[in-house]
């Protein structure tokens, strides 16, 4: 479909799993109430694209970050893209500053490149 060789298809579904399964096994690793609160900020974002602070963020590059205080003074970040109208999670990381790290910021910025060759 598209044009697209059924090589590049197999290729994108593994890209998109392994991404998925990063991002999941993130969660998995988090304490349960960590992962509800993160998972109803996202839900939170899915019913109500678009939505603003202080649940979302754009983060330019056509990224958004979705913000989840959690206990103990950490932070979490799920940083996502929309893609064909749908919310596309690319990375996950919980931090104690306020400042996102640049190397997870990248991350993400090549995930969605990779997304985009892909589609």
């Amino acid at each position: 479909m598209g044009g697209r060789g059924k090589e590049e298809d197999t290729g994108s579904i593994l890209s998109d799993r392994k991404r998925e399964r990063d991002v999941r096994e993130w969660l998995k690793s988090l304490d349960k109430q960590d992962r509800v609160l993160i998972g109803t900020d996202i839900r939170t974002i899915e019913d109500g694209w678009p939505i603003g602070m202080p649940v979302c963020r754009p983060m330019g590059k056509g990224l958004y970050e979705v913000r989840t205080n959690l206990s103990g003074n950490r932070i979490a970040r799920v940083l996502f893209c929309i893609a064909q109208g749908e919310m596309v999670l690319l990375h996950g990381f919980t931090k104690k500053s306020s400042k996102t790290p640049r190397s997870d910021f990248d991350l993400a910025v090549h995930r969605k490149r990779r997304l985009e060759t892909e589609r």
